[in-house]
């Protein structure tokens, strides 16, 4: 199999970059935490590494990601059809469940406690179960964030069944309306699960965000947000 990866990077490189020669290649599976696949180019010698759920894939898929990769290497554009064959490939059912399971024995999330100086998240997702969805769904370990990060205001963790809220939001500064809308928005994330339509997937379906309109005070909510 290590010859056969070989010689499709090496016959995928001759297609972007003909006439051009090809580094010293090293291609290898890695036990990574998930679907991920890494190209670096270090003392002129091309290192790639695929992640070990992608082995046994059709030598389609193989050739697909070593487009995407060779392509983003030296900046060429990415052929449609390879990326979307890619991407069906990954977000199939079969893949989907088995880096789920790869992303709870590998993974290595360091969860904190729900209650922070200000608020206390189980409260708040209790809260919230009881208004919008009956109190009826089972609530995820509650999480504040290692650090105050705006980048990601709030995420839903499938793999270790978490909703991990930024820990900027506990401040006596910010009005609990708004970190409850954050939490909302995660719990609906637990009610519509991300889905696969043709080879996107679909994060915020049309039910997704039909639902996000009933909180009360979403405009509120995302004028502070925007602020911040």
């Amino acid at each position: 199999m290590r010859a056969e990866l070989l010689e499709i990077f090496r016959e995928t490189f001759s297609a972007l970059l003909p006439g051009s020669a090809l580094p010293e290649l090293k291609v290898e599976f890695f036990a990574f935490a998930n679907v991920n696949n890494t190209i670096r180019l270090r003392n002129g010698r091309l290192l790639v590494r695929l992640s070990d759920l992608l082995e046994g894939a059709p030598d389609a898929i193989l050739r697909a990601i070593a487009h995407i990769l060779l392509a983003k290497m030296y900046r060429k554009p990415i052929d449609r059809g390879q990326a979307a064959r890619y991407r069906k490939y990954v977000g199939s059912h079969e893949i989907v469940r088995k880096a789920h399971l790869i992303r709870q024995m590998r993974g290595r999330k360091q969860l904190r406690s729900a209650r922070g100086h200000v608020y206390d998240l189980d409260a708040i997702f209790e809260r919230l179960n009881l208004r919008f969805f009956h109190g009826l769904m089972a609530r995820p370990v509650m999480s504040w964030s290692q650090s105050k990060t705006r980048r990601i205001l709030g995420h839903y963790d499938p793999a270790h069944n978490a909703i991990i809220i930024s820990r900027i939001f506990d401040h006596p500064a910010v009005p609990r309306y708004v970190l409850e809308y954050i939490v909302y928005h995660e719990m609906l994330h637990l009610k519509f699960p991300v889905k696969l339509r043709g080879s996107r997937r679909c994060v915020h379906s049309k039910e997704f965000q039909a639902e996000e309109r009933l909180f009360p005070q979403l405009g509120e909510a995302n004028v502070f947000l925007s602020r911040l």
